[in-house]
């Protein structure tokens, strides 16, 4: 376990329209649908900042009891993903408050506006956390690393309870002003925490964390 939580600040990354989309709710594209996330994208990118901290910790597992330095967990699915790893990166990631206050002003008068910010509030975060990901998978590629597909709490078997222990070790808020609330929801909204494996070997894992390993069958964002 290493004492030192790092800190990275990122540029933003390039906007994917059709996650917006997606987010949105719109499996067809329209002039009047196209314009408005222009709108709604030139008003919200200046406001926005993209954080991340993060902290490496040792693990050793046995079956699906997974001792992650700073808490011990029974998680079947964890398991699974963190296959062959005898370490990991916890992490947090968020895009401000800002984009929290849009949403809520346009709530009010423009619902249209409202759910469209919504979408590129999600589509940022997940675009941040895939910059993230990309970047510790280029520096342990060096090193001969190899990660495994992040994994956070709330998916699978996992529990959201353990977003408590994340935020003692990561000391969220005062890093990257990110705080969680006692019905565990995080300020702001569009932000993330999560666990990244890192493994010897490139192959091993067969758990992915997308739509077709996850229950939540009836989910409107499932791909």
């Amino acid at each position: 376990m290493t004492n030192t939580i790092f800190t990275k600040f990122y540029d933003a990354p390039k906007i994917n329209k059709k996650e917006i989309l997606r987010y949105m709710g719109c499996k067809n594209n329209t002039e009047d649908i196209d314009s408005l996330i222009d709108d709604c994208l030139h008003e919200t990118l200046s406001k926005l900042s993209y954080k991340v901290c993060y902290r490496q910790f040792a693990i050793c597992q046995n079956e699906s009891n997974i001792n992650l330095s700073f808490m011990t967990i029974n998680s079947h699915d964890l398991s699974k993903n963190l296959k062959g790893c005898e370490n990991i990166i916890v992490f947090a990631a968020t895009i401000g408050i800002e984009v929290d206050r849009l949403i809520s002003k346009y709530g009010k008068i423009s619902p249209a506006k409202s759910l469209c910010i919504q979408a590129i509030g999600a589509e940022r975060i997940e675009s941040l956390c895939n910059t993230f990901n990309n970047d510790i998978k280029s520096q342990l590629t060096e090193k001969n690393l190899f990660t495994r597909p992040r994994f956070s709490p709330g998916y699978g078997d996992l529990p959201l309870t353990v977003q408590k222990d994340f935020f003692r070790v990561l000391d969220c808020t005062r890093k990257i002003g990110l705080s969680l609330n006692d019905s565990l929801l995080m300020s702001p909204s569009k932000s993330v925490t999560a666990i990244i494996g890192i493994c010897k070997e490139k192959t091993g894992c067969s758990f992915e964390n997308t739509c077709d390993n996850c229950k939540k069958q009836n989910c409107s964002f499932r791909r």
